[in-house]
């Protein structure tokens, strides 16, 4: 899927997640803390990409990921695309297809996600408040990439990079700091694993079994059938899909901070109100 599509998908899985937490659990959060984890999952969906670089001297190219801090952000890409392609070479199969590069690779499994939600769930115990506002800064950015992808292509890098740095000062600023804030360790591992689903469901799918090999390949791309996938920039993703998660983002929100909206929208109150008004 595309850039915008996965942000979203990241954003509404974190918002379901959150509402599913305060009704069922009754462990409820701030707006902020929502807002937030949010923002981190919408940012986290877009991490898997950043094994498709561009060309770092010109600015140019690469994932949408990979655009999001300009020549700074396209460079972590260079590094992650050639580490990625690493991994295969050390781990493929004789079965396994000689590559060139490590676009849907390693940052495509499911280690990938858990390494990426471990290592931030352990920044944030290990430094607070400090950690917080750095992982805020940089999903942000990934997220307005995302989520606003040709606006932020018109504004350029310097304007999100200013942007994702207010968004982390206004963190920085009422965000208490006397917690670990280990929920967006999860966020993060959520967002990479909506990412591969996401992927999944196009035609070329994703390794999400390695390090488990399959018919004699490490790296057996698996997703949906080719007559069911869903075309990249089409009108399923772009009209269906962005619709579905929009959809769902708003529900959510209504949900946790707007219940007197929802109210009218539970289907057990209207079946109550009809059989009393019988």
């Amino acid at each position: 899927m595309m850039g915008p599509s996965h942000a979203l998908s990241g954003a509404a899985a974190w918002l379901a997640g959150c509402w599913a937490l305060d009704h069922l659990a009754g462990y409820g959060q701030s707006p902020l803390a929502v807002a937030v984890g949010t923002t981190v999952c919408a940012g986290g969906a877009l991490l898997p990409d950043l094994d498709l670089s561009g060309k770092v001297t010109r600015n140019q190219g690469g994932a949408t990921v990979a655009r999001t801090f300009g020549v700074f952000s396209l460079f972590v890409a260079e590094v992650v695309e050639k580490v990625s392609l690493g991994v295969y070479t050390a781990t493929k199969l004789r079965r396994d297809p000689r590559r060139d590069n490590g676009h849907r690779t390693f940052t495509h499994t499911l280690p990938f996600a858990a390494l990426v939600g471990w290592g931030t769930t352990e920044l944030c115990v290990r430094f607070g408040k400090w950690a917080v506002v750095a992982i805020v800064f940089f999903t942000a950015g990934l997220a307005l990439r995302g989520l606003f992808d040709e606006w932020a292509e018109r504004a350029g890098w310097l304007l999100v990079t200013a942007l994702s740095g207010a968004m982390a000062w206004f963190t920085w600023l009422n965000l208490p700091g006397d917690r670990g804030y280990p929920l967006l360790g999860m966020a993060v591992g959520v967002g990479c694993v909506v990412h591969l689903l996401g992927d999944m469901i196009t035609k070329n799918g994703v390794p999400i079994l390695w390090p488990i090999p399959v018919g004699r390949r490490m790296w057996r791309m698996i997703g949906v059938p080719n007559a069911m996938a869903v075309k990249v920039g089409g009108p399923g993703e772009v009209i269906v899909l962005r619709t579905l998660f929009t959809l769902v983002s708003v529900l959510a929100v209504a949900a946790m901070f707007a219940p007197h909206l929802w109210h009218r929208f539970d289907l057990d109150t209207w079946a109550d109100n009809a059989l009393g008004e019988r």
